[in-house]
């Protein structure tokens, strides 16, 4: 009984280890591949002024690919800022602009002006070197208001957390 139930055994374990190699095939290309906007992806904190003058310093914003992936990005404050959620025309050299695209943080729509990303433009309250990011914003509910963004990408280090 005890040949019988060794034999079994071994016939058990050598099919768990035939099966546990041949099911480890990649099954071709791993590699997800990158998204149009991902380099310009990231949080942020940025002080928004009007009229020269800061009216919120260093909220949180975002900016993420759109699901369409095709050189379209949110910027969002997360109700942090200036209520600002729109999709924005992002090219390659890091510059971007929008023109009314609905404003989904608030009312109406916005226009997005002078955007720019700058890589190493800037540097964190740590003494980081960090991206750069530049905009300007109208809202519909106060046509001819500029209103003013500027920032730098969000290291995640403690020293540089507001």
């Amino acid at each position: 009984m005890n040949i019988l139930k060794n034999n079994f055994l071994k016939i058990v374990f050598g099919l768990i280890l035939i099966t546990s190699f041949s099911s480890c095939d990649e099954g071709g290309d791993p590699d997800p591949g990158k998204t149009n906007t991902g380099q310009f992806a990231g949080d942020w904190f940025i002080t928004v002024s009007e009229g020269g003058v800061d009216q919120v310093e260093h909220a949180l914003h975002s900016t993420y690919n759109t699901s369409a992936n095709d050189n379209t990005m949110w910027i969002d404050d997360h109700g942090n800022g200036w209520a600002i959620k729109c999709k924005i025309n992002m090219n390659q050299d890091g510059t971007f602009s929008v023109t009314n695209s609905d404003n989904i943080g608030d009312s109406g729509t916005v226009n997005v002006t002078n955007g720019k990303i700058i890589s190493g433009g800037a540097v964190s309250k740590g003494g980081h070197t960090v991206d750069k990011i530049t905009f300007d914003a109208e809202f519909s509910y106060d046509p001819g208001n500029i209103i003013h963004f500027d920032g730098h990408k969000r290291t995640g280090f403690l020293e540089d957390e507001y």
